[in-house]
């Protein structure tokens, strides 16, 4: 049988030790555009080591919950932005590094609206949209050198 991990909403301070969480605050720091926009600003610790900055499209299938995860990864020169195009959600799976290797994962299901800028070097499941269309804009390094570390558990974990 394999291990059970339970979702939780995805919040600021619980996913502090992995990145960050990118949405509206109560009030903007900033009103523009002649008082008809308000502008949150910089609510996410971009670190690029090395590179610069680059914005893709991904367009990834939706999954469901069961999840069945067995493949983690991280980006060791880089953080990675994944910001939703459409007002879903989508399943976010990070864990901390014991050694080199992940250690225990946690699962977080964002709320329509929200973004996450997951911080360099931090381990994480692939892009996983709940539902359709799962079309993100990811900001994240372009450089020189491989910046992908793939590890596949020996066992899968039921995400639910």
């Amino acid at each position: 049988m394999s291990k059970v991990i339970q979702t939780s909403a995805l919040s600021a301070d619980k996913f502090a030790p992995f990145g960050d969480v990118l949405e509206l605050q109560e009030q903007p720091d900033q009103i523009i555009n002649q008082g008809n926009c308000g502008r949150h600003h910089d609510l996410a610790k971009l670190d690029f080591g090395g590179g610069r900055a680059g914005i893709s499209l991904f367009d990834a299938k939706p999954r469901s919950l069961p999840y069945q995860l067995d493949l983690l990864e991280r980006h060791p020169d880089g953080s990675q932005a994944f910001i939703p195009m459409s007002l879903t959600s989508f399943l976010i799976i990070v864990a901390s590094d014991v050694n080199g290797s992940p250690g225990e994962p946690c699962a977080f299901v964002s709320a329509p609206g929200q973004a996450i800028n997951i911080h360099k070097g931090v381990w994480h499941g692939v892009l996983t949209p709940l539902h359709a269309p799962g079309l993100f804009a990811v900001v994240d390094r372009m450089g020189p050198g491989p910046n992908l570390e793939e590890y596949r558990l020996a066992a899968s974990v039921e995400i639910v």
